[in-house]
């Protein structure tokens, strides 16, 4: 949800709600499974982001509504609120990457937030907050779960020992996305605060952070240019029906 960074006056909380029945001064802890499962394989290019990107996060994140933006951010989040979030995105310490369609329309996005100490500090055990929105015509694909797929190896590969994901629990479906990698889940009321522990980086896990990095980016310049194709098309159909209009 929230980032480092975030501050009350800027970002407001909204009051934890309750589960039905439920007393909000108890926790109830769920247990991770005790081994990981297994996700079936599903190839989906992402894309890593950088500043110049930034209207493009913003693009995406404006276009949630309200239920989303609740459900992303813990609180449903004004336009000016979001605007102030993708400025203040540190993009030389934190990681974003999304997954475009081939409009290059930003359908999938995810945020890993770093802590301060993960570069200045190597040896110091770290954490890395992660936060992922998908747009309603890009669901059921599991983009999510792939988001958090690659989120777990680039922080592997930065020595990250802990993700830690903060969810409402009607957040359901980024609730079984952490339980199913084998998160352990502790429930406040109606906030839910998981954290998953990382095996250390290996030489697969370079590898595989190697080629989802460029693969990613070689899908993002072939839209690109297909992208440019098809403008250069239309125009030349536009100008060729001009032209027999004259005739």
């Amino acid at each position: 949800m929230g980032f480092p960074g975030d501050t009350p006056a800027e970002i407001p909380q909204a009051p934890p709600t309750p589960a039905p029945g439920a007393d909000s001064s108890t926790m109830d802890t769920l247990p991770a499974p005790l081994h990981m499962h297994a996700r079936p394989f599903a190839w989906v290019p992402i894309r890593s982001l950088t500043e110049r990107h930034r209207p493009r996060i913003l693009a995406h994140l404006l276009a949630l509504e309200t239920t989303d933006r609740y459900l992303r951010f813990g609180y449903a989040a004004a336009d000016d609120q979001i605007r102030r979030y993708v400025e203040r995105i540190a993009f030389d310490r934190d990681e974003i990457f999304g997954v475009f369609n081939r409009r290059l329309d930003l359908v999938a996005l995810a945020h890993l937030a770093y802590e301060p100490s993960v570069d200045s500090d190597p040896a110091r055990p770290s954490a890395a907050e992660f936060g992922v929105s998908v747009a309603v015509r890009a669901r059921g694909r599991g983009y999510g779960a792939r988001l958090f797929d690659h989120a777990v190896l680039r922080a592997r590969n930065r020595h990250v020992d802990t993700i830690v994901i903060h969810a409402l629990a009607d957040n359901v479906a980024m609730l079984k996305i952490v339980r199913n990698a084998g998160a352990e889940v502790v429930r406040s009321g109606g906030d839910s605060e998981a954290s998953l522990k990382l095996p250390p980086e290996n030489f697969g896990s370079v590898v595989a952070g190697l080629v989802e990095h460029q693969v990613g980016a070689l899908d993002y310049h072939l839209k690109q240019g297909a992208q440019r194709v098809d403008t250069m098309l239309e125009i030349g159909s536009s100008a060729l029906r001009g032209t027999r209009k004259k005739h």
